[in-house]
């Protein structure tokens, strides 16, 4: 844990014990005389002049029948789950996986066969993926390559590179995006001749 993060919190906790002794009508006397904390005590954490103990915030969790962690501020964490939507681009529909827009991010993708010549794309960056159903064709440079499901492939993202379903139906694949995966450069794909 951050330390300012825990500092910062102690600091809360006397305004909230505050708070929570005048809403229950209470005296700093009758507080002590409920819990066996002194007066001196109470006063100095309710102003910030001390630090609470843990001994002391069970004591009070227990008279005021609130849970500790409410006494120090602790938040239930964010649903975890992510929820963000679907969107189709260039025939792919892509699913994102993680909620951040910097650093890596995961996306299931649905790959529809190509129909049209393939246009090498190339980035900065190590492009990865996993193909989860279907087979894909991976035009890598100047190589072709049929991945099968359960295939992982993971390259140097700055060589021209082209994936699509190969038939017959859609494929879905799992890939991690670097951020600079977004400033793509596209070239035409000339398959090399013999």
């Amino acid at each position: 844990m951050n330390p300012d993060t825990g500092g910062h919190r102690l600091r809360d906790v006397g305004p909230r014990l505050r708070q929570l002794r005048k809403s229950n009508e209470l005296t700093l006397d009758a507080l002590s005389a409920a819990t066996g904390i002194p007066v001196s005590t109470l006063s100095r954490v309710e102003t910030g002049g001390r630090k609470p103990t843990l001994e002391l915030l069970l004591a009070l969790a227990d008279l005021y029948r609130v849970p500790l962690d409410d006494l120090v501020g602790i938040t239930e964490p964010e649903d975890p789950r992510v929820r963000l939507e679907p969107r189709t681009v260039q025939g792919r529909v892509l699913i994102p996986l993680t909620r951040t827009t910097e650093g890596v991010q995961a996306w299931k993708m649905e790959l529809p066969v190509s129909r049209r010549p393939p246009k090498l794309a190339s980035h900065e960056g190590t492009a990865w993926f996993y193909v989860l159903d279907g087979r894909v064709q991976l035009l890598l440079g100047t190589r072709q390559l049929l991945l099968q499901a359960g295939e992982a492939v993971e390259f140097d993202a700055r060589l021209p590179h082209f994936f699509a379903s190969a038939g017959p139906g859609p494929a879905q694949v799992l890939s991690l995006l670097g951020r600079d995966g977004r400033r793509m450069h596209l070239r035409e794909w000339q398959q090399e001749q013999d």
